[in-house]
């Protein structure tokens, strides 16, 4: 029986439309920062990679801790809020905005994912759509975060889940795809 014909045709595949925020020189400035300073700080050594970020325009918040294995795909397009923890691991796959509230906690590993492809168009095309994370949000262990959503404050993700929608405030989620269980109790 032969092969169908693809649906998809990828030489039509077109992002001229798509913003990176900055030029391809200062773009690839920051991957070469990133691939080298970042993983090289010692771990104590937050501020220093807060600076960094800053230098290449994310809007960090005092007392942001961020390991050094932690990866940013442009940080002009990032907003972390004071007191936040971004774990090992994490990736912010940024290609639309990330907005990290104050006091949040994105465990290891974790994935905030704010593009996608349109799986009904021949030619793939890139979709993208911002990030929100309230206050006081804990983002589990090995979570993926899909484009659009927003997590309510104080809400906890549960390890391994999958959120391709918004979670109310003071829920306690976990599942693929997440889903709110019960209540947080804040003290």
């Amino acid at each position: 029986m032969p092969n169908p014909e693809p649906f998809v045709n990828l030489r039509n595949y077109d992002q001229s439309w798509f913003d990176r925020g900055r030029a391809g020189w200062y773009i690839l400035l920051w991957w070469l920062v990133q691939a080298i300073a970042f993983p090289l700080t010692p771990h104590p050594f937050h501020g220093l990679r807060r600076a960094l970020l800053r230098l290449f325009g994310a809007d960090i918040g005092k007392g942001v801790l961020i390991r050094p294995t932690a990866r940013f795909t442009y940080p002009w397009k990032i907003s972390i809020g004071d007191y936040s923890w971004i774990g090992d691991d994490v990736v912010l796959y940024s290609l639309d905005q990330i907005k990290i509230g104050e006091h949040c906690v994105i465990s290891q590993k974790s994935y905030l994912c704010t593009g996608s492809h349109d799986m009904n168009d021949p030619a793939f095309g890139l979709k993208t759509a911002s990030i929100t994370i309230r206050n006081g949000v804990w983002i589990a262990a090995d979570c993926f975060i899909g484009p659009g959503v927003e997590i309510g404050a104080n809400a906890v993700i549960g390890a391994r889940s999958s959120v391709f929608s918004d979670i109310p405030p003071e829920q306690v989620s976990w599942g693929t795809p997440c889903h709110p269980r019960y209540h947080r109790k804040i003290r």
